[in-house]
């Protein structure tokens, strides 16, 4: 692990976004809350919280963070057939949130794939990525669409 005991507390942001592609009708379904499992928004959005909360003990050598804010949205495309989930973390530290907002990320991808598999076992989980952080000797950095 390394030593962070000499960096400075800074204000601290990132997001992470991943992409989960399933056929039109079952995004239809999840759009709409109308899965045989339940609402798995809503339980993406849960795992997706208690995921960055909990990083340094599923990550190795992650500091553990207390973090002030995780946020988590969804754009589902019922005509594309995907949702796209985007984690937002924020905390004043000594390191960054990127992993928090990555590992929520993935965890919310996962759950909305547990929970449709049964109707679209082809669904696949793609696009895992840092968008942008904030904060720390680089004060900002965002990634450049290819």
């Amino acid at each position: 692990m390394i030593d962070i005991e000499g960096k400075p507390v800074t204000d601290r942001e990132a997001v992470a976004s991943c992409r989960v592609s399933l056929s039109k009708e079952v995004a239809e379904a999840l759009a709409h809350g109308r899965l045989p499992k339940g609402d798995a928004l809503q339980t993406a959005r849960v795992a997706a919280i208690l995921a960055a909360k909990r990083t340094a003990e599923l990550i190795p050598l992650c500091h553990p963070i207390a973090v002030s804010h995780i946020g988590v949205d969804f754009d589902v495309s019922e005509t594309r057939g995907e949702v796209t989930i985007a984690v937002t973390v924020r905390a004043q530290a000594r390191t960054g949130v990127e992993m928090e907002a990555l590992t929520g990320a993935a965890a919310a991808a996962l759950t909305i794939y547990d929970m449709t598999k049964g109707l679209y076992p082809e669904g696949e989980i793609g696009e895992l990525r840092l968008l942008r952080k904030t904060g720390g000797k680089s004060e900002r950095w965002e990634r450049k669409e290819r």
